[in-house]
């Protein structure tokens, strides 16, 4: 189980911290929840203590893990998932995402960038991209413990 102050990732939302355990009433019911305050967006979660299993909430990577998933987005080893078919290549993209992996959210980025250095990406590989971006900025910074703002910016070091 996690405790108040756990840095975790809930996939598709982010890093952030778990700032509280609390009993809510739900349906009548009195349930205990996990309060995380995710930091990319300062948006907070719910999650029932009895749903953590289901719900792929981690705890942050360590440095070490970062350090091996940031060598990768300049490896020159893209996926043939880039070679797919758009459509074929957006769902294994979105399927990444969804895992909430840092090194998956990796792999999404530096395949993305380098299909933009080749062609311009259409509207959702943007998106998907922007997504990808946003988590792994997301996990840095708390992995780090420095702003969204100076993740961002050390990925992009990175990523050029």
């Amino acid at each position: 189980m996690f405790q108040i102050g756990d840095k975790v990732v809930y996939p598709m939302h982010g890093a952030g911290v778990i700032e509280s355990i609390e009993e809510k009433e739900f349906l009548g019911e009195m349930q205990r929840y996990y309060i995380i305050k995710i930091t990319s967006n300062n948006l907070k979660i719910m999650i029932p203590t009895n749903k953590i299993s289901t719900s792929d909430l981690r705890l942050i990577n360590d440095e070490s893990t970062l350090k091996n998933v940031l060598l990768t987005l300049n490896d020159g080893e893209t996926n043939k998932d880039e070679m797919a078919p758009a459509k074929e290549r957006n769902l294994i993209f979105t399927e990444k995402i969804k895992s909430g992996s840092l090194r998956k959210n990796a792999e999404v980025v530096r395949d993305l960038m380098f299909i933009n250095d080749i062609k311009p990406l259409n509207t959702t590989e943007k998106q998907l991209l922007d997504k990808a971006k946003k988590l792994l900025v997301s996990e840095i910074a708390l992995i780090k413990d420095i702003t969204n703002i100076q993740a961002d910016d050390l990925l992009m070091k990175i990523i050029n």
